[in-house]
Parts: structure tokens; sequence; C-alpha cells
């Protein structure tokens, strides 16, 4: 589907990162840490990275490889000899990478922007090595009244961040998306994150 007001840059490319976006960024890293295990020697993705693929810079120098996807990445990112480095537009971009090919997948902050997210997470599934672990961030719909409180009255958060939702996502309304991909129940956790104004998910293919 597309879209008049599709995105032409990514995150992070026009203006520097908020102190709201940097705390987020590192309550993410955190639960990244808690819920992926350790990253060491394996195929990890970050899907919507951001220009400076802020979260995954810091795992560059253990990961085996890393595979960044956004609009437009930072030339230092794609000259990284253990980084693949694809700029387009989710989902259509994920096509070209091979099925079973990667151990984990990040995607913070990135289906509330998407058209399409059932096409994004079924690539997602697609992706996945068998063990492979998927995290998703996403803000809640309690989260969109304090995002749009900071961008528009406090003016903290880029407004043109918040203009460009496309929904907002409780546990039960993740959780069908991630299902209807062929995560088993079982293997999904869904929860509420960021002091309620996230929710998180974390995804395990068998």
């Amino acid at each position: 589907m597309t879209s008049p007001d599709t995105r032409t840059t990514s995150f992070g490319q026009s203006d520097r990162l908020t102190p709201v976006d940097r705390f987020g960024v590192w309550l993410s890293r955190r639960q990244i840490r808690r819920t992926a295990g350790d990253l060491a020697g394996k195929d990890v993705a970050d899907f919507g990275c951001g220009f400076n693929a802020t979260t995954m810079r810091g795992y560059l120098d253990v990961v085996r490889s890393a595979t960044l996807v956004d609009i437009s990445l930072a030339p230092d990112l794609r000259d990284a000899p253990n980084v693949t480095a694809i700029e387009g537009e989710l989902p259509d971009c994920l096509t070209v990478l091979p099925a079973a090919s990667l151990d984990v997948i990040f995607c913070m902050s990135v289906v509330e922007h998407l058209w399409e997210p059932q096409r994004c997470v079924d690539e997602f599934r697609r992706l996945l090595r068998p063990g492979g672990v998927c995290a998703i961030n996403v803000p809640s719909w309690l989260g969109k009244r304090a995002l749009e409180f900071s961008a528009f009255k406090l003016g903290l958060s880029p407004a043109e961040e918040m203009e460009d939702h496309k929904n907002y996502y409780d546990p039960r309304d993740l959780w069908p998306l991630l299902v209807r991909a062929g995560f088993n129940p079982r293997h999904i956790r869904c929860f509420r994150h960021k002091f309620g104004l996230n929710t998180f998910a974390v995804c395990r293919a068998k």
C-alpha cells in the first residue's frame, strides 16, 4: 500500500535525538538485553534502525553480522565490514533477504509507522531461524497521549514523528498480528513497557 505521506528520511537523520528520545532508546536497549540474551556471534537485524542505528551500534563489535534497514543510513554504517545495509521502505525491502537467515530481529518503535504492519511481521517470522528471537516495541494507546503532549505541547519530541503514526498497540492489539504471522502463542510474550506507555513483544520461532 502506498500513501502520499510516505517518509523520505530516517529517524535521527535531520535532527539530533532529544533527551526524551535518548531515554527511550536506553529503556529499549535494557529490555533487549533482558529478552534477547547474549548477541555474541549471532546474525542480528535491526529493522527501522534509524539513520545512526543507535540501538545496534553498541553490538556491532560482538555480533557475527548486522543487517540494518531504514530509508537512509549513515555512511559509516554502510562501510562497516560485518554490516549489510539496506536502504528502502518496510516491508518491501525485506523480501531480498533469505528465509531463516537471522538469529535475532529488533524492531523498535517502527510498526506504528507502517501502513501494512501485518506484512512486516510476516517477514520477521519468515526471516528467523528456528530458535530465533524477534523483539518488537510499539507505543500503546496510553503512550499516544504522552507522546502527543510531549511533541505538540511541550516540544520535547519531534512532532513529525507523531504525525507519521498510523496506529497504536496495547498487548491485545499486537498479539493477533504476531499469531497471524505464524508465531505460536506459547512462544509469545507481549507486555506493557516503559511505564505502560509502550507495548513490548518477544517472539521465538520454533
